[in-house]
């Protein structure tokens, strides 16, 4: 393995950490050039949480995944596309040197949980609205090729994460600014192939959000995998007992997320 960290180009107060697979001669050009993950861990736009970052990276490079984990901008900071550009400028930076990092540059996929599933699913239904374009100011090849998206904030109408959407748009409750970032409204035919998963009991972020994002992703003919388990609190991560959240039954996902994008990126070890 080859870790290094970055700073995307064009960007100040984030960071990545890459985790590259080592290549050999023993390797067929086909093990060579690896897809990749772009890991956005959760937080509610406050922090970014550890237990979505690294467990997760691990899993998804144990698998043959070169991954890639953004420390975003949160706070005051989080307003104004700042996170979303971030992550617009590490795709791009990954797909500019996808050669030298044994990348496949048309099978990335966002990886987030919770708000950083929000900045997932920003990028996915966002990347081509003009009012981003703007404040992301410059050209660049930033759709993702696949999301996946654990327990993620969507909404911004009643079962809405207020903390969350309040510190993205920056905006009052119940303004049209506000609304503007529930992004189920914004999917389309070129939201990228999502999996989804979410827990019934949630209670910070309630399963109608998920529950919108799937019903807008079959409106929109979007191929789509969706699970919702029916016990478990929010931020469980792994499900494991690495993030305090062991079940067995619920960590399931991650087993789907792999077998899932391995069968649309057409990949194997």
């Amino acid at each position: 393995m080859k870790a290094f960290e970055f700073t995307p180009q064009g960007t100040t107060g984030c960071s990545v950490k890459a985790w590259i697979h080592d290549q050999n001669g023993s390797e067929s050009v086909k093990q060579r050039i690896h897809p990749a993950v772009i890991v956005c861990p959760g937080g509610g736009y406050a922090h970014v949480s550890d237990r979505e970052a690294e467990p997760v990276a691990r899993a998804y490079f144990a698998a043959g995944y070169n991954t890639y984990i953004l420390t975003y901008t949160v706070g005051e900071g989080a307003k104004d596309f700042t996170p979303l550009s971030q992550l617009a400028a590490t795709i791009a930076e990954v797909r500019a040197n996808a050669d030298a990092w044994f990348t496949a540059k048309d099978k990335i996929a966002v990886c987030g949980f919770s708000a950083g599933g929000h900045l997932a699913a920003s990028l996915g239904t966002l990347f081509n609205e003009e009012k981003f374009l703007q404040a992301f100011g410059r050209e660049a090849d930033i759709r993702p090729d696949a999301m996946i998206l654990g327990y993620p904030v969507i909404v911004a109408d009643e079962f809405a994460h207020v903390g969350s959407i309040s510190k993205v748009s920056g905006a009052e409750v119940g303004s049209e600014e506000y609304a503007w970032f529930s992004l189920d409204k914004h999917v389309d035919d070129q939201t990228p192939p999502t999996f989804m998963w979410h827990t019934a009991e949630d209670k910070a972020v309630p399963v109608e959000n998920s529950i919108k994002m799937a019903a807008a992703l079959s409106a929109a003919k979007v191929p789509f995998e969706y699970h919702v388990v029916p016990k478990g609190p929010h931020g469980m991560s792994t499900c494991t007992k690495e993030v305090g959240s062991y079940s067995p039954y619920n960590a399931r996902w991650m087993d789907w997320s792999i077998t899932w994008l391995n069968t649309l990126f057409e990949f194997e070890l």
